[in-house]
């Protein structure tokens, strides 16, 4: 989508290479799952691969290429870009209630995912303001990307020894 984006705007050749190496890591990524997948698994993501790349992309360039024109198309294009964006930021909140609840971190995504998310958010608001691209830079999905990036590096390093404590499997436990 950021890369359809890109290709409505002047002067992204960084905003395309860095979409496209993600895309690249990201089908890897894919392929990887695909290969090592229980058959049910592999065909549940195959349909939702072709039903939101192919059906839900195709709509998306379709209508836009129709109903839009000029500087407005890339507008249109940019938001649906941020809905998109945001939607990333939060996924990872959708286990906070258990985490808090089991005061464990089992089901959360490793640290450093949460990490380099909020990485990721900082630096494409500053890349969108150097650029004066306001879709990009765009308070709503950065900031807030930032913000849900601290909240879950701060319930990992909340939650991440709590069940090693409770389980008795600390190093300073007396031996008689």
């Amino acid at each position: 989508m950021w890369i359809y984006y890109a290709f409505l705007k002047p002067d992204t050749t960084l905003l395309i290479t860095n979409n496209s190496v993600g895309c690249f890591i990201q089908t890897i990524n894919i392929c990887f799952f695909l290969f090592y997948a229980p058959k049910p698994a592999r065909l549940k993501t195959l349909g939702l691969i072709f039903g939101l790349n192919v059906v839900g992309l195709g709509l998306i360039v379709v209508l836009t290429q129709f109903l839009t024109k000029g500087t407005t198309r890339g507008e249109v294009v940019g938001w649906i870009c941020l809905v998109f964006s945001l939607c990333g930021f939060v996924a990872p909140l959708g286990v906070v209630r258990q985490i808090i609840r089991t005061k464990s971190v089992e089901y959360m995504p490793p640290f450093l995912h949460s990490f380099f998310l909020t990485l990721s958010a900082v630096m494409w608001f500053f890349y969108g303001l150097l650029r004066k691209d306001y879709n990009i830079a765009m308070q709503i999905p950065n900031v807030l990307g930032f913000i849900f990036g601290v909240i879950q590096m701060g319930l990992y390093v909340m939650y991440n020894n709590i069940g090693h404590e409770e389980s008795g499997g600390g190093a300073d436990v007396e031996r008689g």
